[in-house]
């Protein structure tokens, strides 16, 4: 299992922007064979902040959903929406609930 946290910070005038385009990107994500789970979550304190939490089988799932059109529409529209460059937190489970 690998779990990625992609963390998001989105431009003040973007923020409903990018709810939609993540709520798209984990509608379809959820569907692909491989995917575990795919949850977008928004700060608590800080609404212009978001953290993907992605659950894949294997490097092969993750490589087969960067291929997908929906990542890429989510992809190109990062490019106007981010306030900051993405980062993602790559880890593998110790102790996990599915």
């Amino acid at each position: 299992m690998i779990v990625n946290l992609v963390m998001l910070e989105a431009k003040p005038e973007c923020v409903e922007e990018m709810k939609a385009i993540c709520t798209y990107n984990h509608e379809n994500s959820v569907k692909e064979e491989g995917n575990v789970r795919f949850d977008v979550l928004q700060n608590a304190d800080d609404p212009c902040k978001f953290t993907l939490y992605e659950v894949f089988e294997n490097k092969e799932a993750i490589e087969f959903h960067k291929n997908t059109e929906h990542y890429k529409k989510w992809a190109e529209a990062m490019e106007h929406i981010l306030a900051a460059p993405r980062y993602k937190i790559s880890n593998t489970e110790v102790a996990f609930t599915k």
